[in-house]
């Protein structure tokens, strides 16, 4: 018998140096990662498949955002909803903010460390081997 698969982390990120960075920090830690490098991708995304948690810059090329796709999750996906943060740098934009508050969606501010990354995602999406 064979050991289930673990179910990836699905990272949205436009920036091709910071998906590769969140995406070697959690591999380093036993994370599976899928990147999409636009919301418009992870949404197609996430409707073909399962995921363990969902880490997601607030705004990526093409129109949809991280408010977008929080919403999207509450709506199709309700199970996930408590297993997504956000990754953004523009929490000096007042919309920004709002958003951030009225999903009360855990997130970090660009550029953070490895280490505060690990910690939120092993409180939102949980440790990578299931404990």
């Amino acid at each position: 018998m064979t050991a289930p698969e673990k179910k990836p982390v699905l990272v949205i990120e436009d920036e091709a140096s910071v998906l590769a960075y969140v995406r070697a920090a959690l591999e380093r830690s036993g994370y599976p990662v899928v990147g999409a490098r636009s919301g418009v991708l992870g949404l197609e995304m996430l409707a073909a498949a399962e995921f363990a948690g969902v880490i997601s810059d607030m705004r990526t090329p093409g129109g949809t955002t991280g408010q977008d796709i929080y919403r999207w999750i509450s709506h199709f996906r309700p199970e996930l909803a408590s297993h997504v943060m956000f990754i953004t740098g523009d929490t000096v934009n007042q919309q920004t903010v709002q958003i951030l508050r009225s999903t009360g969606v855990p997130y970090i501010e660009k550029p953070f460390r490895v280490q505060e990354l690990m910690d939120m995602v092993r409180k939102v999406i949980g440790v990578a081997d299931g404990r």
